[in-house]
Formats: structure tokens, sequence, C-alpha cells
């Protein structure tokens, strides 16, 4: 019935601050941006080279998310790597600070975490 995950949805509090961040220091590529007057906001979509895709929303007055400790929900967001030292390199060359690369215990894979502008857990799993 499902074939891949389409598009995951992040809703951030500064447009030009997380546009930068997901299309300058993440690289990926725009495939639409609109302004949606009635409701004063902006959606992004953002395309990953597989055709997985990102909707990035800004709406004023979006309330905090809870992440630590971690809340009920989507817990975060993991990018499928070939090189993670290159991209922790990348991402640190770019200011944004990375945890310490651990490995799954049940794949031997190594991972690590790092975070949006407005805090989201985003995951570099390699593969």
């Amino acid at each position: 019935m499902f074939t891949r995950i389409h598009h995951a949805a992040i809703i951030c509090v500064d447009y030009a601050r997380s546009r930068h961040f997901y299309t300058d220091v993440l690289g990926l590529r725009i495939v639409a941006e609109n302004h949606r007057a009635q409701r004063d906001s902006w959606k992004l979509d953002l395309a990953l080279p597989d055709g997985s895709q990102i909707e990035l929303f800004s709406f004023p007055n979006a309330p905090a998310r809870p992440s630590y400790p971690e809340a009920c929900g989507l817990r975060h967001l993991a990018f499928a790597v070939g090189d993670l030292p290159a991209c922790i390199r990348h991402l640190e060359a770019h200011g944004v600070a990375v945890e310490p690369v651990r490995t799954d215990e049940y794949t031997g894979r190594r991972f690590t975490f790092f975070a949006d502008p407005d805090g989201l857990p985003l995951e570099l799993y390699e593969t």
C-alpha cells in the first residue's frame, strides 16, 4: 500500500533563518515557495535527492515545541548520509553544533544528532 514517505512538515519561527538553514546549510533543493497571505504564512517545498520532501511552514505566534524531556509525538527527522564525518564537518563549518557520534547497537551503523534553528532534533544516519 505505502511506497515511501512523501514529505515531512516543519513549522518554523523565523522563516528567513530556517530557509537559509535548510537550503544553504543542508543543501535541499527548492521545489516551490509560496506566501499564503490569508494565513500570513510561507510554505517552502524542499526536495532531497531521492524525491522525498520537506514542507517548511511559517506561522505567526506558533507555540514552542517541547523537546526535552522528549515529548510524545514525532521524535526526530533522520537523513541518510554516505559519509558521516564529511557531513559533520560541513555542519560545524556552518556553526551548527553536532552531538558526539554514536553507534546503533542493533545495526552497527553510526549516527549523530543536531538541531535546526528552532531546536527541532535532526539526525544523520550513515548508510
